[in-house]
């Protein structure tokens, strides 16, 4: 199959369902040869099996294109290791890893217990950390031994993680730490020729069925804007050669809409020269408050 991605092998995680398979199919679509990860769980993150990414994996050898299904569980440190070996085994190199796999235990942030925000936190953020890392491991075994990369790591972000969001503090969090480590990505990896972007995908999935129900439903006639397929044509140009010079961004995505998200930097400020006093800072803060740009409400407030 020809297209921008001819000839590139990436690695799609959480790819049996939703954005993660709407992403492995157009890559394959567009000439790469696809790891369909996927665990098979339920939206908390329970139970298990391969059976939905040998779905896709088969939709994929339909079309003509070539991939294969993988199990590992992205937050476990051998798995990964090992699907990097497999995926270098089987297709003689990789190019593209893109983190998409995740699931969400809602709760109210008082509410919210131990068990279910060290979940939530080990399938985001240490998902995005182990796959990534064995990948750069390798891109930067193959720069230095004199074949530069042009490598891609593609995280998932959240609108969550850039406004937070009401009732998934944990959910928030992961996805603002994975924003956060995009950019030091992009910044420690670009020597080894590899580029790090990410994605707020706004899409109906099984993770915003319930949250944002009525957004959810397709309408009658026109547009459906909710398609998870609608996200993945950036996904697979950032994947692509032609993204090699945009790196450190996130995006925001929604129906045909792209934006590119604004994140922290240093605002209004007040330089005493001295140490302030702990009664003058009342009136410091109003100042720079005053001077600010508004921050943009939490999703739900």
């Amino acid at each position: 199959m020809k297209g921008i991605c001819s000839g590139r092998v990436a690695i799609v995680t959480g790819a049996a369902r939703g954005i993660g398979r709407a992403h492995a199919l157009e890559l394959a679509r567009q000439g790469a040869n696809v790891v369909v990860n996927d665990l098979g769980v339920a939206l908390d993150g329970s139970g298990g099996g391969g059976t939905p990414a040998e779905q896709v994996v088969a939709e994929i050898h339909a079309a003509g294109g070539e991939a294969f299904a993988n199990g590992a569980d992205v937050a476990d440190w051998q798995q990964t290791q090992a699907l990097i070996a497999e995926t270098l085994e089987r297709f003689g190199r990789l190019d593209v890893v893109v983190n998409n796999a995740g699931f969400v235990r809602d709760r109210m942030f008082v509410s919210c217990s131990e068990q279910e925000w060290d979940a939530v936190i080990r399938v985001h953020v240490k998902g995005h950390f182990c796959l990534s890392h064995h990948a750069a491991e390798h891109w930067r075994n193959e720069s230095k031994a004199g074949r530069q990369p042009n490598a891609r790591i593609l995280n998932t972000s959240s609108g969550a993680g850039l406004q937070g969001s009401v009732g998934q503090s944990a959910y928030s969090a992961a996805k603002a730490a994975i924003a956060t480590l995009t950019l030091v990505q992009a910044v420690e990896l670009a020597r080894y020729g590899v580029t790090a972007n990410a994605i707020a995908p706004s899409a109906r999935t099984r993770m915003t069925e319930g949250v944002f129900a009525e957004r959810m439903k397709v309408p009658e006639s026109g547009f459906d804007a909710m398609n998870p397929a609608n996200v993945s044509p950036l996904v697979v140009w950032l994947a692509s050669t032609e993204s090699k010079d945009v790196t450190g961004q996130v995006f925001e995505l929604a129906g045909g809409e792209i934006s590119l998200a604004d994140g922290w930097r240093s605002g209004p400020r007040l330089d005493k020269g001295a140490r302030w006093n702990a009664d003058e800072v009342g009136a410091a803060v109003a100042d720079l408050l005053k001077k600010a740009v508004p921050a943009q409400k939490v999703y739900g407030a």
